[in-house]
């Protein structure tokens, strides 16, 4: 079972647009050092759309390169083409992360007999567990609870990431695919509603750039902890908000850069935030103290 504080991995580009390879092996460093629980490499905030496939690849490779053994490694691997995802959920499997996470297609608008046979054609062609990402937001498709407890009966769909932000989800989900079927939130902000409606964890954007806080605050959840937990989340709000103030990943790798951990260089059609913006990462991290 995947749960905890999952961080869903920023990709550092060199002014040029080049991967920043050695930002990139140190910032995966201290993820884990941070104790995030584990790693999702070249998702939607990895700008994985703008990745050629060598790229894909040799993101992935470097994060298992100082991951593996410390945390559990989810691979972004995920298309609109299933041929595609099949390829990209090999390479995954082959290079040694202990999951993929696959995206419903976007923009094709399958429906829920095509979702069904896009997962398990990528089931079918491969030995990895495989996480459902569930995000109607950028995908325009929404599984069904039904859809997804058909799929939770092969033996190697293991879970969801849902960023739906429909907190009765959790719930039926649980209901319909059992307790055993892994449910990470994509939403920071409902993250503690979510955790309560049967969820175990999060792939986090926030945890790139306060990944201590965003562990403890699972820790104290896992610990019956409930008014730490509840703590945590106050303080962490505004910052939540504040990573999606313009398109994710632009807010959370400004904020990567203040901290000194990245540039915040992303490819087009990402472009650098807007000075507003900018004062409003730079003042929800001040004031949650994890800017000094």
């Amino acid at each position: 079972m995947f749960k905890g504080s999952i961080t869903a991995l920023i990709t550092p580009f060199t002014p040029n647009g080049a991967i920043d390879e050695k930002a990139f092996l140190s910032f995966v460093d201290w993820q884990l050092k941070q104790g995030t629980t584990g790693v999702v490499p070249v998702g939607t905030t990895g700008e994985s759309p703008t990745l050629s496939h060598a790229e894909h690849h040799r993101v992935v490779e470097l994060t298992l390169e100082v991951a593996k053994g410390r945390g559990p490694v989810i691979a972004g691997t995920g298309s609109n083409s299933t041929v595609e995802a099949i390829s990209l959920t090999r390479h995954a499997q082959n290079a040694g992360a202990d999951a993929a996470l696959v995206v419903t297609p976007y923009y094709n608008k399958p429906s829920q007999r095509g979702l069904f046979a896009h997962y398990k054609a990528i089931h079918d062609a491969t030995d990895i567990p495989i996480i459902i990402y569930n995000i109607p937001g950028r995908s325009v498709i929404d599984m069904s609870v039904d859809t997804m407890a058909q799929l939770a009966k092969l033996p190697r769909i293991v879970g969801v990431k849902d960023a739906t932000s429909d907190l009765e989800r959790p719930a039926l989900t649980r209901l319909a695919a059992g307790p055993d079927f892994c449910q990470l939130s994509g939403e920071d902000a409902t993250i503690l509603a979510f955790l309560a409606q049967g969820g175990h964890g999060c792939i986090s954007v926030t945890a790139n750039i306060a990944p201590k806080l965003c562990s403890d605050l699972h820790a104290a959840w896992q610990a019956g902890d409930i008014a730490r937990a509840q703590q945590l989340n106050y303080r962490l709000m505004p910052v939540h908000k504040a990573m999606f103030c313009e398109g994710n990943p632009g807010p959370v790798k400004y904020a990567a850069e203040l901290l000194g951990l990245c540039g915040s260089h992303m490819r087009l059609p990402m472009v650098e935030i807007a000075d507003e913006s900018k004062q409003r990462v730079e003042t929800a991290l001040r004031n949650a103290g994890i800017l000094s």
